[in-house]
């Protein structure tokens, strides 16, 4: 008879395999995540580009997020709450549509596309909880009275809409707005923030110094009124109080260098405009003395050569000492200008001069092919990205080409190339005292006789 020993010796592997049979295999609680960094055609996110939430997507690639969602999809599961095309194309506030597509606002269209996505498989059938997005914020997961599921304020109207192995997107019924966003949008709407100009006449130049003058300083708050109290009374029967201040106007004080900050940094997201960024940051100092002037109260309008017309600038343009600074004078304008109004202004009258910061030259604007067209001869620019960014202060208007002076651009001609200046003056005054002899000449001619035989007083 064996011993327990034995017989516990001899059970063992039985033991061993009645163990590892009877345990069932560990379920994971998600799909499985596909490779870091790659993403296949069967990827949740490329159903979604594909799907019929096509305005999601449109600003998806309007945010420059589909490398960022590829990543995420590379390391998590993902999790879509998609609005319905209604929810962007009729519901949504229109001032607030075109607050998200302006290029300034990039970071804000980033925040809320980034809410709507969340980094882990939610299901259908979820329990109420908070689960923080790829924005950053949390959203809550609850139930109504109804029964019906919500995320915040929307209503998933199609559940498991699209389900992938990476990932499910669920329909919603509206936008998903962040908190952030919708404040920066209500401080860009109020004109106290933006387009609040102080009515200022345009700059004066000194004519000694050709140098522009320099305004007196605000008053300190509490200092004494400069003029009686009465001489700011309207005049009439009943003296009533002259007509309150328009917005903006106890600001006295403008952050001009964060406004260049803001239009530099637009014209490098809008694309086709770094080399002339490049120069107003790197190569000059003239981005400083622009936010310099915003504070001080102007206005300007910036003409902003595009990347190809860059290039056509030559090297020896380039190197000369302050050349840089010169043909960036050119492109500013002390007055703020749109599009619109400069369109306006060529279809009433023809041709507009307008002062530079480069003086005493100024540049020419007239109506072509329904357009405003800048300059004169081969040298013209035309406005070929208009509005790149207008906040009430700054105004860019982009243009297909580097205007000069005309001075600078008119060639010499051929015949006059050797003439020395005062050599053809003489020439153009011996010219002049030939015609005087010649037509008093003919005048003696036609009282003596019929001047008509002689070609010459013809």
């Amino acid at each position: 008879m064996d011993s327990p020993h034995n017989t516990a010796v001899l059970l063992l592997p039985f033991i061993f395999a009645l163990f590892f049979s009877s345990t069932p295999p560990a379920l994971p609680s998600s799909y499985p995540p596909s490779g870091a960094g790659q993403i296949n055609s069967n990827s949740v996110l490329v159903a979604l580009l594909d799907s019929h939430y096509t305005e999601i997507s449109e600003l998806i690639e309007k945010a420059l997020l589909l490398q960022t969602l590829e990543e995420t999809v590379g390391r998590h599961n993902l999790t879509v709450f998609a609005p319905r095309n209604e929810a962007l194309e009729r519901d949504l506030d229109p001032e607030f549509k075109r607050f998200l597509l302006e290029p300034r606002n990039l970071k804000s269209l980033q925040t809320l596309i980034l809410l709507h996505f969340v980094p882990t498989l939610i299901p259908s059938s979820f329990s109420p909880a908070h689960h923080r997005t790829l924005a950053g914020d949390k959203i809550s997961l609850h139930r109504n009275q109804s029964g019906h599921h919500r995320v915040d304020l929307a209503s998933i109207v199609h559940p498991d809409a699209i389900v992938r192995p990476d990932g499910v997107i669920h329909g919603i019924d509206c936008l998903l707005v962040p908190r952030s966003v919708q404040e920066d949008f209500n401080r860009r709407r109020n004109l106290a923030d933006i387009s609040a100009v102080l009515p200022i006449g345009a700059p004066e130049v000194d004519p000694r110094t050709n140098r522009l003058k320099k305004l007196a300083p605000p008053s300190p708050a509490g200092s004494p009124p400069a003029l009686p109290i009465y001489d700011a009374l309207a005049p009439g029967p009943a003296i009533a109080p002259a007509p309150a201040p328009g917005p903006g106007s106890g600001k006295h004080w403008f952050d001009g260098h964060r406004q260049i900050k803001d239009f530099i940094q637009t014209l490098i997201l809008y694309g086709g405009y770094n080399e002339f960024a490049d120069i107003l940051v790197n190569l000059t100092s003239l981005a400083t003395e622009m936010g310099r002037l915003v504070s001080e109260g102007y206005v300007l309008t910036v003409l902003a050569p595009n990347d190809e017309a860059m290039a056509k600038l030559t090297a020896d343009q380039l190197s000369e000492p302050g050349a840089p600074e010169q043909i960036i004078y050119y492109h500013l304008i002390p007055e703020y200008q749109t599009e619109e109004s400069m369109y306006n202004a060529v279809r009433r009258f023809g041709k507009v001069r307008y002062d530079t910061l480069r003086l005493p030259h100024k540049i020419v604007a007239r109506e072509a092919d329904g357009s405003v067209k800048f300059g004169q001869g081969e040298g013209s620019a035309y406005l070929f990205d208009p509005d790149i960014y207008t906040d009430g202060r700054i105004s860019v208007q982009g243009i297909d080409t580097v205007l000069f002076p005309p001075d600078e651009e008119s060639p010499v001609p051929a015949g006059a190339a050797g003439k020395k200046p005062a050599v053809a003056a003489k020439a153009a005054d011996a010219k002049l005292r030939r015609g005087k002899l010649l037509e008093l000449g003919c005048h003696v001619l036609g009282v003596l006789m019929d001047p008509s035989r002689f070609t010459t007083c013809q």
